[in-house]
C-alpha cells in the first residue's frame, strides 16, 4: 500500500532521513522548516501524503463525548505497569486477563527505567505492560497488581482512552467484568 511508510525517523541536525516504501530507499528531506516551526505539518512530505496518497474515510471513531452515551462501550483506560523481566510480565499479564480485569495486555520489552529510590539514582532494564481496561476496574486492577507484583511500590498509571475504534471498544467492554 502506497500510504504505508516506515515510521522510524533518523534525525541529524539539518536532514531527516527515513526509510520509505514510496522510493524504495532512504529519502532525505529538509528539516529546517520543522526546526523553525516545531510542527510536523511543515515537513514537505506531509502535504504530499495528504494530497496524493491519503484516502480519507468517514470518521467512525468513538470520541470521549459520546463514549458514555454509547451503550456498546464504557469509559476505558490504558494502564502502564512496569515489571522486572519477561517471565514476571507474562505471569502478571496472564492473571490480569484471566481475572477479566483487562481485555488485553501488551508486553513491551527493552524498556530502561531511570529513577530515584531510597536516595539513590538507579537505572534498570524493565518491560512495560500496556493494559486496556474499563475505567471502573482501576481500583481492582491496582489491588491485583500490588498483590501479585514483586516491587514494593509497583507502577500503576492510568490514562483515559478518549476515542477509538467502536468495534475495539465494544470488544474491550465485552471482554472485561462489570
Amino acid at each position: 500500500m502506497a500510504t504505508s511508510l516506515c515510521c522510524r525517523a533518523f534525525v541529524s541536525s539539518t536532514t531527516l532521513r527515513r526509510p520509505s516504501q514510496l522510493v524504495g530507499a532512504f529519502s532525505s528531506l529538509s528539516y529546517s522548516s520543522y526546526l523553525t516551526t516545531g510542527c510536523a505539518q511543515s515537513l514537505p512530505f506531509v502535504r504530499l501524503l495528504r494530497s496524493n496518497f491519503c484516502t480519507r474515510k468517514p470518521d467512525k471513531t468513538v470520541r470521549a463525548g459520546n463514549m458514555e452515551a454509547n451503550s456498546n462501550t464504557v469509559p476505558s483506560i490504558v494502564v502502564y505497569v512496569t515489571v522486572p523481566n519477561r517471565e514476571a510480565g507474562r505471569k502478571l499479564a496472564g492473571s490480569i486477563v484471566k481475572e477479566k480485569l483487562a481485555a488485553c495486555v501488551n508486553i513491551v520489552p527493552g524498556v530502561e527505567s531511570v529513577y530515584e529510590w531510597e536516595g539513590k539514582i538507579n537505572t534498570d532494564p524493565e518491560e512495560l505492560l500496556i493494559i486496556k481496561t474499563r475505567q471502573s476496574l482501576l481500583p481492582a486492577l491496582t489491588e491485583h497488581v500490588k498483590a501479585n507484583h514483586e516491587y514494593d511500590v509497583p507502577e500503576v498509571i492510568a490514562l483515559p482512552i478518549t476515542g477509538g475504534s467502536p468495534q475495539y471498544l465494544e470488544w474491550l467492554k465485552n471482554s472485561t467484568r462489570d
